[in-house]
């Protein structure tokens, strides 16, 4: 068969891909996947009993928002990630941006801070369980998304995984925020940001064997 005839045969039949077909995929994943994570978050976890109390916090806000930040420069960077040679433009800086951010915070608080209080700004009660809860608040989306990828055209795997895990990391982080009894600064630069580059680095692994077409 020549190339020419094996060309049309492929085509015959195809249809256009619909545009906006990655947003929608990608919403789709994210509109299924975050009620699963925040029914985990209530029926293992549950609400933290004083939330309406510390809704007057501004460290709460920053928890709360830092990681919904990250999970939407990471929806924008998945669904730029899941068309071919589409450049990944501004989303990657505003993946980076809250991250150092709150690192800067953390520093700050860390740094004015009396030495001998200093492990507990770090630590707070819960940094051992931190990590694998917002990993597994966030392996709903993660796993939504990238059965969403599976579907679109992602020419860089590795990093669509990694986005994808970026944008569930953050809204995983942000649905356990409602339950986390954390408000320190340090803390949220360290374990919180660890608990989202959870799903970064396994969708970064995975994506070139999952992702691939």
């Amino acid at each position: 068969m020549k190339t020419d005839d094996l060309v049309s045969m492929l085509a015959t039949g195809a249809l256009p891909v619909p545009r906006r077909a990655a947003t929608r995929r990608l919403r789709l994943a994210v509109v299924l996947g975050l009620p699963v994570s925040a029914a985990i978050m209530l029926l293992k976890y549950g609400v933290r009993p004083d939330l309406q109390d510390v809704l007057a916090e501004p460290m709460f806000w920053v928890k709360l928002l830092f990681p919904l930040a990250i999970a939407v420069a990471g929806f924008a960077a998945v669904q730029r990630l899941a068309r071919p040679g589409v450049r990944l433009g501004g989303a990657g800086a505003a993946l980076v941006l809250p991250v150092l951010l709150v690192w800067g915070l953390g520093l700050v608080v860390w740094w004015s801070a009396p030495a001998d209080t200093r492990a507990e700004l770090l630590l707070g009660n819960t940094w051992r369980s931190c990590v694998f809860s917002i990993g597994l608040m966030a392996a709903p989306v993660f796993f939504a998304a990238l059965y969403a990828l599976k579907g679109l055209a992602p020419t860089r795997p590795a990093w669509a995984g990694a986005a994808a895990g970026a944008m569930a990391g953050g809204a995983g982080a942000a649905v356990y925020a409602l339950h986390c009894p954390e408000l320190a600064a340090p803390f949220l630069a360290v374990w919180y940001v660890a608990g989202i580059a959870l799903p970064v680095l396994v969708g970064a692994a995975i994506g070139p064997r999952l992702l691939r077409w």
